[in-house]
């Protein structure tokens, strides 16, 4: 356990890397978010902020942890992580440490989003904010995992990888209410919504951060995130084990 982590470590350094040299990535990833912002907060009513922001938030880290795997992907291709594989390092640390690097940048993200936003009148709740993050931390380990479990399974045919992920990508969003609300909608809608985990982590956001701590929402959001994160990681740390 104690080669483990400090695997993990090394690989959470070295994946991190590249990040801190070049910040703007983060800033760049921002701008379909923004854009959002920009477009759907005036057809909102009035403080819809307060309801739209942590929707972004969560959306942001989608998209950036869904695609975290074209990383992989390429290193696959140039050879880097068939060298990677032959090192001291334990395989599930290559998947675990790549996982957690994704808070990293959902952290900076979301920061910059609330600094966007707070001129405008979006008020938020600082611990329940906090505990939101905790939660949206989870959630993008396991997507993390799962884009890196999809980039191993794809690794001869890139075609696969963005077909799967961008197929994938906008029904969850849209189910889970980022954009739109969804209570009116059809019944088969609100059956598929309920069965899309992001929809109780978006609950739970939006709970947290207007301070509603102790609610239901942030209980299921809390299960949700914990859950994907446990599942996809155990899918991940298999797939890793099983790449040649």
């Amino acid at each position: 356990m104690t080669t483990l982590v400090a695997d993990t470590r090394t690989v959470f350094s070295r994946e991190l890397r590249p990040v801190l040299r070049d910040p703007f990535t983060i800033i760049f990833s921002m701008v379909q978010p923004l854009v959002f912002l920009a477009l759907f907060t005036p057809l909102l009513p009035d403080d819809s902020l307060q309801w739209f922001v942590p929707g972004i938030i969560v959306m942001s880290c989608l998209f950036a942890s869904s695609m975290t795997g074209s990383n992989l992907l390429f290193e696959i291709q140039t050879g880097s992580h068939e060298r990677m594989l032959v090192t001291p390092l334990r395989r599930p640390a290559l998947l675990i440490g790549r996982a957690l690097k994704e808070i990293v940048p959902m952290f900076a993200q979301a920061a910059l989003i609330v600094a966007v936003c707070a001129p405008f009148g979006f008020r938020f709740n600082l611990v329940g904010a906090l505990l939101g993050l905790v939660i949206l931390a989870a959630f993008c380990i396991g997507l993390g995992a799962l884009s890196y479990t999809l980039a191993l399974a794809s690794k001869n045919q890139e075609w696969l990888f963005w077909t799967v992920q961008q197929t994938l990508i906008f029904p969850l969003l849209l189910l889970a209410g980022v954009l739109l609300p969804i209570d009116n909608g059809p019944g088969w809608l609100q059956a598929l919504a309920r069965g899309n985990p992001l929809s109780y982590v978006v609950d739970a956001e939006r709970a947290l951060f207007a301070g509603d701590i102790l609610s239901s929402a942030t209980f299921g959001g809390l299960v949700a995130g914990a859950a994907t994160a446990a599942v996809e990681l155990w899918a991940g740390v298999r797939a890793m084990r099983n790449s040649d």
